[in-house]
């Protein structure tokens, strides 16, 4: 753990570095995002480096309030010029699983609205095919088990099987995004067809926003024990 730690701690510094005074940066959410955070947060304090923020959860916001970055909104600034941020899984094609933390539609969100997405993460997230961690959905309460149902037949008719269970709380509460909404994990363990299983998620009433991130990460920053090997266009 302190090796995948040191790991994420190298990769936010490097990312930290891809930015320049003047841009709009979207600040992920997550533990490596966390360390890209505070790696930029010291080069504000020590350079004076001129840039806003665009923070893809409340807890991301608060760091950075705390590491002295200025924040904006997308409604004050609807077009950013970068946004660094982790995944859960990556593969070869820079597809990427997100929102282990809750955290995937204001991502997605962010991302979009920026010219480029980079990925920062550790070499455990690379994968061969995407699945191994669980899917995430964000999705209303209302109608819960009819939004369950039509995704349960999507996933099958994608090739994905394996348990789809609403998140909880440590404490056995129903996890909440900040959003307000709840969080399905769908456990399928590989997803033989990421792009058919994203439109056929898309088609779903009460189906907010899936975690598959496909064709939007530019590149990818990868640390591990060879040090930092990119992915893409960085």
């Amino acid at each position: 753990m302190a090796d995948l730690d040191a790991y994420k701690k190298e990769v936010g510094v490097r990312a930290a570095g891809l930015v320049a005074s003047g841009m709009r940066v979207g600040l992920g959410t997550g533990s490596t995002a966390a360390h890209f955070v505070r790696a930029l947060g010291e080069r504000v304090s020590a350079e004076g480096l001129d840039i806003v923020g665009v923070p893809t959860s409340n807890a991301t916001a608060r760091l950075a309030a705390d590491c002295g970055i200025r924040l904006t909104t997308l409604d004050e600034t609807p077009h950013l010029d970068l946004t660094v941020d982790g995944a859960d899984e990556i593969d070869a094609a820079l597809r990427l699983i997100k929102g282990g933390g809750g955290a995937h539609l204001r991502e997605k969100i962010v991302a979009c609205a920026s010219s480029r997405m980079i990925v920062i993460a550790d070499e455990t997230k690379v994968v061969e095919t995407l699945g191994g961690f669980p899917l995430p959905l964000e999705v209303l309460d209302f109608g819960l088990a009819a939004t369950m149902h039509h995704v349960e037949e999507a996933a099958r008719a994608h090739g994905c099987g394996g348990m789809i269970a609403r998140r909880m709380t440590h404490d056995g509460q129903p996890f909440m995004t900040d959003e307000g909404n709840a969080i399905l994990d769908c456990h399928f363990r590989t997803i033989p067809d990421p792009e058919g299983l994203a439109a056929a998620f898309c088609r779903i009433p009460g189906l907010i926003e899936h975690g598959l991130f496909i064709g939007i990460a530019g590149g990818a920053l990868i640390a591990g024990s060879g040090g930092i090997t990119t992915m893409g266009n960085v």
